[in-house]
């Protein structure tokens, strides 16, 4: 019999024990594993944005706490079901030689021999039952579910906010890349100069001085190179630690894809009051604020709860043995009762809690009036900084064309001997910068139209089986 208890009361505790942590070993996720890219020799913008969403820290702490909120509903919904709770105990107990001697009503049976030692066993089961707690729990996972859809909001704002900095931290590596590709191009046509000005030299058509002048102008060139090359190592350093890249750096093989020179321009600009209210429809700051507020709403009704009286059943089992482990049924007796507690006065403590809560509803609803203005404002900046990109890559392009064709005007000038070589390196000068500034133009655009994107909450939609 004693046997058969103890396997029953091992049981029990296997089962409330061990299983749940089983449980929770069994759902814990590792962290996100950086992507292997030695194989990759071209990484354009999407493949980045992709990259980031699934492999950067930040958004795997997010999801982490979405799955934290999950948990808290499984909580609240727990409320409903009756409790139920298990306690055993042994007691081993010793009187002292003296006590009956001390007892002058027992002192008759200091002189006989009993017993001092006594063991006392008790087993008991007990159930508690909810039955009303002024809505509270109807309160308490309204929250925890509001709460789980406010933080998976909360991460999809993340992801909106993340993949608008890969763009943003793209196009700047893209942009010093180019400006890299732009001086290697100017030293280029600084050493064709540079040997064919030995050659007049040497052939007696051509002074030291233009020599000496080409390899000033080689070595800036130069030194603009050395220069490019380190702004886009560390450009690629902020863009690696974007993407989730281990030690935030990127193999050396590994280039960007070029950027779009011929990137077509639209003919008009967008609506503003459109894109204002698909931005308030799908941008998902505006809806965790949304989701905040609900929970707010919850808050208040948790607070009136105390106004309420609470009524739960409460039924028992205990049972009671001496000396003897093995418990018979006569060794057990059972309650079963309800209890009603209303609160009558607290000093103003439930008031104050309830007006409170309402002030917590009016607090988010001002600040989702907030957000919206500023979302309006955000819109309409970035649409007037996108057009004024737009007309300024229309210009540079014309400046492109206007100083490329001055350049061979003055490199056919200088070497037909009809003009001097300042001309030359001023006309190479105002190419070499006026390529940069395309480029600073069109990086400029490109951000601006991610820009209003992000603004707008449409930047994730290429990504929506990613994000999610």
């Amino acid at each position: 019999m004693y046997e058969d208890i103890m396997k029953r009361f091992a049981l029990l505790f296997f089962i409330l024990f061990y299983l749940p942590a089983v449980n929770a070993g069994a759902e814990e996720k590792k962290v996100p594993v950086p992507p292997d890219l030695s194989a990759m020799k071209i990484l354009d913008l999407e493949t980045a944005q992709k990259i980031a969403l699934a492999g950067n820290p930040d958004m795997a702490a997010a999801m982490s706490r979405v799955e934290q909120a999950r948990e808290r509903i499984k909580q609240a919904v727990a409320a409903w079901w009756p409790s139920l709770d298990a306690n055993l105990s042994g007691t081993k107990t010793r009187l002292a030689k003296n006590f009956f001697g001390n007892s002058q009503s027992l002192s008759f049976l200091a002189e006989r021999d009993i017993n001092l030692n006594s063991d006392d066993f008790k087993a008991g089961l007990q159930a508690t039952w909810v039955l009303f707690d002024g809505f509270f729990r109807s309160y308490k996972q309204q929250q925890a579910e509001f709460n789980e859809k406010e933080f998976t909001a909360a991460r999809r704002d993340s992801q909106r906010l993340l993949a608008f900095s890969v763009a943003e931290a793209f196009f700047n590596a893209q942009l010093s890349q180019t400006k890299v590709d732009i001086a290697a191009a100017d030293q280029k046509f600084y050493l064709s100069q540079l040997r064919d000005a030995n050659n007049r030299y040497e052939v007696g058509t051509g002074g030291w001085g233009d020599v000496l002048n080409i390899k000033v102008q080689l070595n800036s060139a130069k030194t603009s190179l050395m220069l490019g090359r380190r702004q886009f190592e560390a450009a690629g350093y902020g863009l690696a630690a974007l993407m989730g890249i281990s030690d935030a750096a990127f193999p050396e093989a590994l280039r960007l894809a070029e950027l779009d020179r011929d990137v077509k321009l639209p003919s008009s600009q967008d609506n503003p009051e459109t894109l204002i209210k698909e931005a308030l429809a799908i941008r998902p700051d505006i809806h965790r604020l949304e989701m905040l507020a609900h929970e707010a709403e919850a808050g208040s009704g948790q607070a009136q709860a105390p106004f309420y009286p609470k009524v739960q059943v409460v039924g028992t089992v205990n049972g009671d043995s001496r000396d003897d482990i093995s418990f018979s049924a006569d060794d057990f007796g059972n309650t079963i009762g309800v209890n009603i507690a209303w609160n009558l006065f607290s000093g103003g403590a439930d008031r104050a809690r309830f007006f409170e809560a309402r002030h917590k509803e009016r607090e988010v609803a001002y600040n989702l009036a907030s957000l919206r203005n500023k979302v309006a404002a955000e819109v309409r900046q970035d649409l007037a900084l996108l057009a004024a990109a737009e007309e300024q890559v229309r210009l540079q392009r014309e400046s492109v064309v206007l100083v490329k064709e001055n350049r061979e005007l003055a490199k056919n000038e200088y070497e037909a001997g009809e003009a001097s070589l300042v001309r030359l390196n001023e006309a190479q000068r105002d190419l070499t910068t006026t390529y940069s500034r395309l480029a600073q133009a069109l990086v400029e655009y490109h951000q601006a139209r991610h820009r209003l994107l992000a603004a707008t909450g449409k930047n994730l939609q290429p990504f929506m089986n990613t994000s999610k």
